[in-house]
């Protein structure tokens, strides 16, 4: 019997599966006790022993160094960042994640988030909870030109609700060709182009990231991607903190220089930072993922990859 362990939190709230899955396989279950994200310290002390783990965004490099029963990371989400995937090579750690399941969440909170700033939704709810009422006007994403920087399986499935809108035009930016992927939308009503990202950012009215965090996009929205951006622009970022430069950022929005923005993820998490006093942002907890169905499905795929790897099995997203 091999012992398990539940990093993420929360974990089987909405469906009781997973957790079924790993204990009908033989796998001795064990969980988070502490009901929040752990620390590196905290996931060492409780997972040393264990040989797999079922994981959050938790910082996993302390736990790999140091143990010698780790056989398989499976990761609830896409992210990778937190896991040192050289290290996990070197010493025969499987690792697996769940990206087709995220998908459709981040998508749709990013569309949200997209009409939010564009229609002042959430500062006509302050407005109005201060007595104000002066109805604010905004703009639509059908007269629109959207910039989307990543287009990977969250940004292409963005460019496909978009498309609906009808927008003016949705400029991609990929460090790889992406012209199939793009044909799968473009139609005789809607442009779709892939463009260089200092076009993109020069031309676009939001620009929405779509990127994995790594070290080279650390930073990849900074003081000089923001000057190049219109005053009337708006930035989403709902892939990874550190993507988006926040000292730039917080300079930015202060001093007018683009419009607005709208970020879900942050450099440290929960945040606290300077962001919180500026106006023209709608800030979110890093919640991408966070629909009932989706995250139910991250847990449930992530557990059958565990259940697969002790059985012998190709995992279902094998990383390495």
């Amino acid at each position: 019997m091999s012992k398990i362990f539940i990093s993420t939190y929360p974990f089987c709230r909405i469906d009781a599966t997973p957790a079924k899955l790993l204990q009908g396989a033989g796998h001795e279950v064990v969980q988070n006790p502490y009901s929040r994200k752990l620390t590196p310290a905290e996931v060492v002390e409780l997972a040393l022993d264990c040989d797999g783990i079922v994981a959050g965004t938790e910082e996993l490099l302390p736990l790999v160094q140091e143990s010698r029963k780790l056989k398989i990371i499976a990761r609830v989400g896409v992210g990778l960042d937190s896991v040192p995937l050289d290290l996990c090579k070197s010493k025969g750690i499987k690792v697996s994640y769940t990206p087709d399941a995220v998908t459709p969440a981040v998508a749709e909170l990013t569309i949200g988030l997209m009409l939010d700033i564009f229609r002042k939704i959430t500062k006509a709810d302050k407005e109005l909870r201060q007595k104000g009422w002066s109805r604010p006007y905004g703009r639509r994403i059908g007269t629109s030109v959207i910039g989307i920087i990543g287009f990977g399986r969250i940004g292409f499935a963005v460019a496909k609700i978009l498309s609906s809108f009808r927008p003016t035009m949705i400029l991609v930016h990929d460090l790889i060709d992406i012209s199939d992927k793009i044909s799968l939308i473009r139609n005789q009503e809607i442009s779709i182009l892939q463009v260089s990202k200092q076009d993109l950012l020069k031309q676009a009215d939001v620009i929405t990231l779509h990127v994995p965090k790594n070290s080279s996009s650390i930073g990849l929205i900074s003081q000089f991607e923001l000057s190049l951006m219109k005053e009337s622009a708006y930035l989403i970022n709902t892939s990874r903190g550190g993507i988006v430069d926040e000292v730039a950022l917080f300079n930015a929005l202060r001093e007018k220089r683009i419009s607005g923005a709208a970020i879900d993820v942050f450099e440290e998490e929960p945040y606290t930072g300077p962001l919180l006093d500026i106006e023209n942002t709608v800030l979110t907890q890093h919640m991408g993922s966070c629909s009932d169905d989706c995250r139910a499905d991250m847990e449930r795929e992530a557990c059958e990859d565990i259940v697969r790897f002790f059985a012998r099995e190709s995992l279902r997203s094998e990383v390495i």
